[in-house]
């Protein structure tokens, strides 16, 4: 059976948002996803009408993305560098977003190969509280995204606070 999950662990400085997201895909497709600037322009920080206007990846410890989003005239950027990289394995990475809080967020995605596909298991820490729920919404809709092109349909997402 195909799971998918959303919890989140609140304190009074941070909240910490985690999703769970099962494929069918193999555990290198998915991780490459994240890392090749074709693919992750069209899922991550993006939606399925309207891929991103401009990626960036240096994908190595240290080195830095941004993503770039034009809508409505202005350009909105999801910037950050990566701390981890162990393909196809794990994915660690700082994030800023240009029109929230300068607050330095973590992201770490690890992915765990199963008999058939994998699992993506999402980790954001330090996300500012009043932006929890449009976090937690934002990384259901992008992993939906990705098991989407993909081509492997994504299991169900169920939310836990």
């Amino acid at each position: 059976m195909r799971r998918g999950g959303v919890t989140r662990m609140d304190t009074a400085s941070h909240v910490e948002v985690r999703v769970t997201q099962r494929y069918r895909a193999p555990a290198d497709s998915v991780f490459d996803a994240w890392i090749d600037p074709a693919m992750a322009s069209t899922w991550l920080f993006a939606t399925a009408s309207h891929p991103m206007a401009r990626v960036e990846i240096d994908a190595r410890v240290g080195g830095s993305f941004r993503f770039v989003d034009r809508r409505d005239g202005a350009e909105i950027e999801h910037t950050g560098k990566y701390l981890e990289i162990v393909p196809p394995r794990r994915l660690v990475f700082t994030l800023f977003m240009e029109n929230s809080p300068r607050v330095a967020t973590r992201v770490a995605a690890e992915i765990v190969p199963l008999e058939t596909g994998c699992e993506l298991r999402l980790v954001h820490e330090n996300v500012p509280p009043g932006h929890a729920n449009r976090t937690e919404g934002r990384w259901t809709g992008m992993l939906y995204g990705l098991g989407t092109k993909l081509g492997s349909e994504p299991g169900e997402s169920k939310g836990f606070l």
